[in-house]
């Protein structure tokens, strides 16, 4: 019943962007959508400002407690909070579950951005009361991501995990942000893709450039994805502040 529901849903949305609509309804629409866009930005730019320096951690929702990915993820974000750190995830379950629990356990800042999803997403109990903040919009929740975090840990995730990896990525290349690391753990998981992008994307079609790849370490270890960190950090002396 579920999936026939799902399949109905999108239907309506297919069939509504074919529907001419009247001025005055698009205006209405429209308005509306920019002050829930804006209202998000406010409470999120509001509340992850008095957050202090912050590592995030991107993953699968779908990776299961006993799963190895999800217990290096709790090891993960414990030895981050440990240096001073604290840990930004989506706030749903899986992997971005692993790495609250990591953080809350360990006295540290746990922090969610939660999106609104008919499926998967449902807000984690380890996420600070105070640090769990609710979205509607991907685009205004990942701005967020990039605007507060200092550090990307990239676990072994689906398309969303992909989406904000690149996402990180395009913005240090244009130079939109700080050349923040970029950790992606797992190299079983990311081998593939990370040859594909060394041969096909960089050196047969120089679509992008060779340094371009520098922007991403690979390891297989929470001591190495912090030390990954640490060392980004040291090299200006650096120290988080909490």
């Amino acid at each position: 019943m579920a999936e026939k529901e799902i399949i109905l849903n999108e239907e309506e949305l297919i069939r509504e962007a074919f529907v001419e609509k009247g001025w005055n309804e698009i205006q209405s629409q429209d308005s509306w959508q920019i002050l829930k866009t804006v209202a998000e930005f406010v409470d999120g730019f509001d509340r992850l400002a008095k957050i202090g320096p912050c590592v995030t951690i991107y993953g699968s929702a779908r990776t299961k407690p006993d799963h190895k990915f999800y217990l290096l993820s709790e090891e993960i974000a414990a030895k981050l909070v440990s240096r001073g750190y604290g840990v930004i995830t989506g706030g749903g379950p899986g992997i971005m579950e692993a790495g609250n629990k990591g953080a809350a356990e360990n006295g540290g800042k746990s922090v969610g951005l939660n999106i609104k999803l008919p499926f998967e997403q449902v807000p984690n109990r380890f996420v600070d009361p105070d640090k769990s903040i609710n979205f509607d919009y991907f685009f205004a929740r990942k701005v967020c991501f990039m605007k507060y975090s200092q550090g990307f840990i990239v676990m072994p995730g689906g398309f969303g995990t992909l989406d904000e990896l690149f996402e990180a990525l395009t913005l240090i290349q244009t130079k939109k942000i700080a050349r923040f690391p970029i950790v992606m753990v797992g190299s079983e998981y990311w081998k593939g893709l990370l040859d594909w992008l060394n041969q096909t994307m960089c050196e047969k079609e120089k679509n992008i450039n060779p340094e371009d790849m520098n922007l991403i370490k690979l390891v297989d270890t929470a001591e190495d994805a912090v030390k990954v960190i640490d060392e980004f950090y040291g090299k200006y002396l650096l120290k988080p502040n909490f």
